[in-house]
């Protein structure tokens, strides 16, 4: 079985191609042809977590991945987030190969997050504003750069030499990026990548602006505020998950009934008069869309 580094793990998943596999994994796992049962989240003493038994089948890949969360890690040479993505067929059986588990989640979080954009954005994706600075943030500056290359970013942060900072580290990248100006209003697409426990992006809701939520994980985080929520209209990528861990929408209070699957909009237009609020929690379907890019 071959194993793929993180480095490796990231040159295998190009966002185009992850992108569409995405797209044809959501309409599958709404369909009900993929298998995806909710994580399980244990933790640790000490303060550590073991995600696992993360796993999702379909009728060709069995998949599962692994995950430790030790923030202790931080400040060492150890990484905070460590654990594999294996993958094997579900044919015979065989175990095909393992991805680095960071490195897929991180990129099939941002893929799931240009999805949503390429679906429900309302126009040509100009200006886009990033709040935070994290990991994620860097992921979605690499998807943008792959998929949006013309537009600009503009990236909010806790101080304005932290926002900068991040813009000079992203300075590898093919792509337009600047702290944002104490004066600015208009974008046409406004992501969240914290883990905040504190509204981080809230006032009236603007039609011609989607937003997204990416982090705000569990119930006891928040990052958009209920405003944009409540007069929204709603969708997540994974309905199984979100109603206990999509913690904007629980905060909220909203009506799941009324919460629309991310699949839905590849066949039905969202409406056009009311504002979107995307909220993306993640689950092991996307890992497997991820090993699909190497197995299709």
């Amino acid at each position: 079985m071959k194993h793929y580094s993180a480095a490796q793990t990231r040159d295998a998943l190009p966002f185009p191609a992850l992108v569409d596999a995405l797209a044809v994994t959501a309409q599958a796992y709404a369909e009900g042809s993929i298998v995806c049962p909710e994580r399980s989240v244990v933790p640790a003493p000490g303060g550590s977590t073991l995600l696992m038994t993360m796993p999702s089948v379909s009728q060709d890949l069995l998949v599962t991945k692994l995950l430790t969360i030790c923030p202790d890690n931080a400040g060492t040479d150890r990484p905070t987030i460590q654990g594999q993505v294996t993958c094997a067929s579900a044919h015979t059986g065989e175990l095909l190969f393992s991805l680095d588990g960071p490195t897929v989640t991180m990129r099939r979080t941002s893929a799931i997050s240009l999805l949503g954009v390429r679906l429900l954005a309302r126009g040509p994706v100009r200006r886009v504003l990033i709040i935070g600075t994290g990991t994620q943030a860097r992921a979605h500056c690499e998807a943008f750069a792959a998929l949006y290359p013309d537009a600009t970013l503009v990236v909010r942060a806790r101080t304005p030499e932290r926002a900068t900072t991040f813009c000079q580290q992203q300075a590898d990248l093919p792509l337009h990026i600047r702290p944002e100006h104490p004066d600015e209003e208009r974008f046409d697409v406004v992501l969240t990548v914290t883990s905040s426990r504190e509204v981080l992006y809230d006032g009236p809701p603007d039609p011609d602006c989607l937003v997204v939520g990416v982090g705000a994980f569990q119930p006891a985080m928040i990052e958009v505020g209920p405003q944009i929520v409540r007069n929204s209209t709603l969708y997540v990528d994974d309905p199984v998950g979100a109603p206990s861990e999509a913690g904007d929408l629980i905060q909220a209070g909203v009506n799941w009934a009324d919460v629309r699957a991310l699949a839905s909009a590849l066949h039905i237009p969202s409406p056009e008069d009311r504002p979107i609020f995307f909220k993306s929690v993640g689950c092991a379907a996307w890992d497997l869309a991820a090993c699909r890019v190497l197995a299709p």
